[in-house]
Protein backbone atom coordinates (compact mmCIF):
# COMPACT_ATOMS: atom_id res chain seq x y z
CA UNK A 1 0.00 0.00 0.00
CA UNK A 2 1.47 3.34 -1.07
CA UNK A 3 1.76 6.51 0.97
CA UNK A 4 -0.98 8.33 -0.94
CA UNK A 5 -3.46 5.49 -0.55
CA UNK A 6 -2.84 5.57 3.18
CA UNK A 7 -3.38 9.33 3.26
CA UNK A 8 -6.42 9.60 1.02
CA UNK A 9 -7.79 6.06 1.32
CA UNK A 10 -7.48 5.15 -2.35
CA UNK A 11 -8.04 1.57 -3.42
CA UNK A 12 -5.22 1.91 -5.95
CA UNK A 13 -1.91 0.18 -5.28
CA UNK A 14 0.04 2.77 -7.28
CA UNK A 15 1.42 5.41 -4.86
CA UNK A 16 2.05 7.95 -7.59
CA UNK A 17 -1.55 8.15 -8.83
CA UNK A 18 -3.25 11.39 -7.89
CA UNK A 19 -6.86 12.25 -8.51
CA UNK A 20 -7.06 15.80 -9.78
CA UNK A 21 -10.00 17.62 -8.26
CA UNK A 22 -11.39 20.65 -10.03
CA UNK A 23 -11.32 23.42 -7.42
CA UNK A 24 -14.22 25.11 -9.23
CA UNK A 25 -16.43 22.23 -8.04
CA UNK A 26 -16.03 23.42 -4.45
CA UNK A 27 -17.54 26.47 -2.77
CA UNK A 28 -14.30 27.58 -1.16
CA UNK A 29 -11.63 29.58 -2.98
CA UNK A 30 -8.03 28.37 -2.88
CA UNK A 31 -6.32 31.77 -2.91
CA UNK A 32 -2.60 32.14 -2.45
CA UNK A 33 -1.29 29.38 -0.20
CA UNK A 34 1.48 30.21 2.24
CA UNK A 35 2.41 26.55 2.61
CA UNK A 36 2.28 23.48 0.41
CA UNK A 37 2.21 19.82 1.40
CA UNK A 38 4.95 17.96 -0.44
CA UNK A 39 5.03 14.17 -0.86
CA UNK A 40 8.46 12.52 -1.00
CA UNK A 41 10.05 9.09 -1.05
CA UNK A 42 13.31 8.59 0.77
CA UNK A 43 15.42 6.07 -1.09
CA UNK A 44 18.74 7.33 0.24
CA UNK A 45 20.65 10.23 1.72
CA UNK A 46 20.48 12.15 -1.60
CA UNK A 47 16.70 12.54 -1.18
CA UNK A 48 17.15 14.47 2.06
CA UNK A 49 18.44 17.58 0.27
CA UNK A 50 15.15 18.26 -1.55
CA UNK A 51 13.18 17.61 1.65
CA UNK A 52 15.37 20.04 3.60
CA UNK A 53 14.92 22.69 0.88
CA UNK A 54 11.14 22.26 0.97
CA UNK A 55 11.00 22.61 4.77
CA UNK A 56 13.31 25.66 4.66
CA UNK A 57 10.93 27.13 2.06
CA UNK A 58 8.00 26.68 4.48
CA UNK A 59 6.43 23.49 3.12
CA UNK A 60 5.23 20.48 5.09
CA UNK A 61 6.71 17.19 3.81
CA UNK A 62 5.25 13.70 4.14
CA UNK A 63 8.01 11.24 3.29
CA UNK A 64 7.61 7.56 2.49
CA UNK A 65 10.39 5.60 4.23
CA UNK A 66 9.23 2.07 3.38
CA UNK A 67 12.52 1.35 1.60
CA UNK A 68 14.31 1.41 4.96
CA UNK A 69 13.86 -0.26 8.29
CA UNK A 70 13.67 2.10 11.24
CA UNK A 71 16.72 0.42 12.80
CA UNK A 72 18.79 0.90 9.61
CA UNK A 73 21.84 3.10 10.32
CA UNK A 74 21.21 5.06 7.09
CA UNK A 75 17.67 5.76 8.24
CA UNK A 76 18.90 6.87 11.66
CA UNK A 77 21.27 9.33 9.96
CA UNK A 78 18.46 10.59 7.70
CA UNK A 79 16.11 11.10 10.65
CA UNK A 80 18.84 12.92 12.58
CA UNK A 81 19.43 15.25 9.59
CA UNK A 82 15.73 15.99 9.23
CA UNK A 83 15.31 16.45 13.00
CA UNK A 84 18.09 19.05 12.86
CA UNK A 85 16.25 20.90 10.06
CA UNK A 86 13.01 20.87 12.05
CA UNK A 87 14.88 22.27 15.06
CA UNK A 88 16.58 24.97 12.96
CA UNK A 89 13.31 26.27 11.54
CA UNK A 90 11.42 25.80 14.82
CA UNK A 91 9.20 23.24 13.10
CA UNK A 92 8.29 19.68 14.05
CA UNK A 93 8.99 16.11 12.99
CA UNK A 94 7.26 12.80 13.74
CA UNK A 95 7.48 9.27 12.48
CA UNK A 96 4.13 7.68 11.70
CA UNK A 97 4.46 3.92 11.95
CA UNK A 98 7.33 2.30 10.10
CA UNK A 99 6.56 3.92 6.78
CA UNK A 100 6.22 7.72 7.07
CA UNK A 101 8.04 10.77 8.35
CA UNK A 102 6.21 14.07 8.60
CA UNK A 103 8.40 17.18 8.72
CA UNK A 104 6.71 20.50 9.43
CA UNK A 105 8.07 24.02 8.87
CA UNK A 106 8.11 27.05 11.14
CA UNK A 107 4.91 27.60 13.07
CA UNK A 108 3.42 24.16 12.42
CA UNK A 109 3.11 21.61 15.22
CA UNK A 110 2.21 17.98 14.55
CA UNK A 111 -0.21 16.50 17.06
CA UNK A 112 0.83 13.21 18.58
CA UNK A 113 -2.81 12.26 19.12
CA UNK A 114 -5.07 10.77 16.50
CA UNK A 115 -8.41 12.38 15.82
CA UNK A 116 -11.17 9.88 16.56
CA UNK A 117 -14.38 10.78 14.86
CA UNK A 118 -16.83 9.05 12.67
CA UNK A 119 -18.32 10.07 9.34
CA UNK A 120 -21.67 9.26 10.94
CA UNK A 121 -21.10 12.14 13.36
CA UNK A 122 -21.02 14.72 10.57
CA UNK A 123 -24.14 16.76 10.07
CA UNK A 124 -24.91 17.56 6.45
CA UNK A 125 -27.60 20.12 7.26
Amino acid sequence: MGIMSKIIGSDSNAPDEYVELDIDDFETARGDANMSVQIATIGGQQDVIEIKDAVYDGDLVIADITRHTTSDSTMEHIVDSLRQVADEVDGDIVQKGDDQLIIAPTGVAISREKLNWSWAMLSWA
